[in-house]
């Protein structure tokens, strides 16, 4: 297996590997154990399911993690068609993560104030629960706030892929039409909250790029010579 092939198949195996983390942390534990607009309930189900919440909060720092390396795999795949882009990417994974792994305090926060220390006896219950809930809420908006380095990334990433030629254009665009939706998502997360979870349904078609290039990185991995650079050796 050639370098360039071998590169593609790793950053394919990263990429596949944050499905087995994302989706539990971000949308199996919130949807099963927080009740929206009942701090009180939300924080009964939280305590009933502590450790089910404590490895959201372990599966969200390891997804970064598995983000950084994702970022890194296509630094070093990709870092000779344009380095500046590749840079401007791997910059964009970078602050996202570190959004992300201060966005985690969230959560660590109302999980403190829902088991209620010793320290917080000065505050009663029902306001424990409400603080609890307005942590949960902060993480959630820190979550929109990250949608917006999610959708950036890409753009490098696919003008970066476009111009390769190891990998089909197709997914290249596919991915800058995949940055636009992230976008548009975060903005209506901060604007018109009420509507983003229809748009994000919409949307899937869209946010699907991402997909389409794990498996083809899983599938056929990449050319070994790109033909943006075989030309002119050709020639």
């Amino acid at each position: 297996m050639n370098e360039t092939k071998k590169a593609a198949r790793i950053a394919g195996i990263i990429y596949l590997s944050m499905i087995f983390v994302a989706p539990f942390s971000m949308l199996y534990v919130p949807n099963k154990l927080i009740v929206r607009g009942n701090a009180t309930a939300t924080a009964e189900n939280i305590l009933a399911h502590e450790t089910m919440f404590r490895l959201s909060i372990f599966g969200d720092l390891v997804g970064q993690v598995i983000f950084i390396c994702l970022g890194v795999a296509f630094f070093r795949l990709l870092r000779e068609v344009n380095k500046t882009w590749a840079m401007l990417m791997l910059s964009f994974v970078l602050v996202s993560s570190a959004v992300c792994f201060l966005n985690v305090l969230n959560d660590v926060a109302a999980l403190v104030l829902f088991r209620g220390s010793e320290f917080l006896t000065v505050f009663d219950k029902p306001q424990r629960d409400a603080l609890g809930m307005l942590f949960l809420r902060l993480y959630s908006h820190g979550q929109f706030i990250a949608e917006i380095f999610w959708g950036l990334w890409l753009f490098p990433l696919g003008l970066l892929i476009y111009r390769s030629g190891f990998i089909p254009r197709f997914i290249g665009v596919w991915l800058m039409i995949n940055c636009f939706g992230w976008l548009l998502l975060s903005f209506t997360a901060l604007f018109f909250q009420k509507n983003y979870n229809a748009l994000f349904g919409y949307l899937q078609p869209v946010l699907f790029g991402e997909m389409a290039l794990m498996l083809w990185l899983l599938i056929k991995g990449a050319r070994s010579v790109p033909t943006t650079m075989a030309a002119p050796a050709t020639a």
